[in-house]
């Protein structure tokens, strides 16, 4: 049996706590650059177990940041949600969270600002079906285990819209990931919206497949590096550098790779061949690719729009009261001015590291 990397839901809603916790640091003035960030040499950065993040543990390990002249504190969190209040509470100064994840905090009034795009997930988020059901029509009537607000909830009511399903037409069964992967693998659910490595014991019930993935909606997951908007406005020579380090990385990815993928492995506490079985479920992006998404666009590829849909998708959820002014959440300056050239074209098989769940 595979080992697999233990992970929080990548969530599309925060905990009501965390918009409590938003008001409270703004009532006191805080939460946004205090306690060693902005006022200290030394960057306080989180990073999660997804494959689009798991790089950074090669730029700490291989000297990358203190070579660029930074100080980085990466902390790895087991809790991807634990992060993503860190990062809200001024704890930290950059974190590694989705689009959605960074839209509903500053829909709460958290100052945060993407300035890269590690990566898309491109099929390690999917939709799990029973023997039986062999397309979106099938699931009318159909009993869904998902965990209400995550990213596989926004990809299940994307496929929905597709096919002209109203939502109210499936049966959602509110269950965290693991739960909901559990139940289905013994029975218990027609479907299943999960994330990598929860897809592998969802997909051990015998006769199911994966219906579709995130990579029938190409843009629709993007994974971001974020930072408070203050330390963008008062160190933007050090988040071009934490850039230019990101780049630099993904060209040892690819030139370096058994020792790369080694590192990674290790991080997410599986095999090597465990970390290379799921390379294809994330794409981790290019310079090209980072310039091609900030470019304002009509269609999930662009971040503009997926911003723009995601919003819409929480407000009706009930997942934000109101929605953030999105022009404040991109920063494409640092990726325009990134310094490195690239030796892989973004459609090569060694453009883009392995991935891991």
């Amino acid at each position: 049996m595979k080992k697999e990397i233990r992970r929080s839901k990548r969530s599309l809603g925060l905990p009501a706590a965390l918009a409590a916790l938003l008001m409270l640091l703004a009532a006191c003035g805080g939460g946004q650059g205090g306690g060693g960030g902005a006022d200290s040499d030394t960057i306080r950065m989180g990073f999660s177990a997804w494959p689009g993040w798991l790089p950074w543990q090669i730029a700490d390990e291989k000297g990358f940041f203190s070579e660029a002249g930074l100080e980085v504190d990466l902390t790895y969190f087991e809790s991807y949600t634990d992060s993503l209040n860190a990062l809200a509470a001024g704890r930290l100064d950059a974190n590694t969270q989705t689009l959605n994840d960074t839209i509903t905090p500053v829909a709460a009034g958290s100052k945060q600002v993407i300035v890269l795009v590690n990566d898309n997930s491109t099929g390690n988020d999917q939709i799990i079906v029973r023997e039986g059901i062999n397309s979106p029509a099938d699931l009318r009537g159909a009993k869904i285990g998902i965990e209400e607000g995550t990213v596989d909830h926004f990809l299940l009511l994307l496929r929905l819209d597709r096919a002209g399903i109203r939502k109210e037409e499936v049966e959602i069964q509110p269950l965290v990931t693991d739960a909901a992967a559990s139940a289905f693998s013994a029975g218990q659910l027609d479907a299943v919206g999960a994330f990598a490595p929860f897809t592998t014991k969802a997909l051990e019930r015998p006769g199911s497949k994966a219906l579709f993935t995130s990579a029938d909606f190409p843009g629709a997951i993007p994974d971001h590096l974020v930072f408070t908007e203050e330390f963008v406005e008062d160190r933007p020579d050090d988040v071009q550098k934490m850039v230019d380090v990101w780049f630099r990385t993904i060209d040892f990815i690819r030139t370096n790779n058994d020792e790369a993928v080694s590192i990674m492995a290790k991080r997410a506490g599986v095999s090597v061949e465990d970390y290379r079985s799921y390379e294809k479920g994330t794409t981790i992006f290019t310079r090209e690719q980072n310039l091609a998404a900030f470019e304002e666009g009509s269609d999930m590829t662009h971040l503009n729009f997926a911003a723009e849909e995601i919003s819409e998708f929480l407000l009706e959820e009930g997942l934000i009261e109101e929605e953030p002014d999105l022009r404040t959440i991109f920063n494409s300056r640092f990726v325009e001015a990134a310094g490195v050239t690239e030796t892989a074209s973004p459609d090569s098989p060694d453009a883009s590291p392995p991935a891991s769940p």
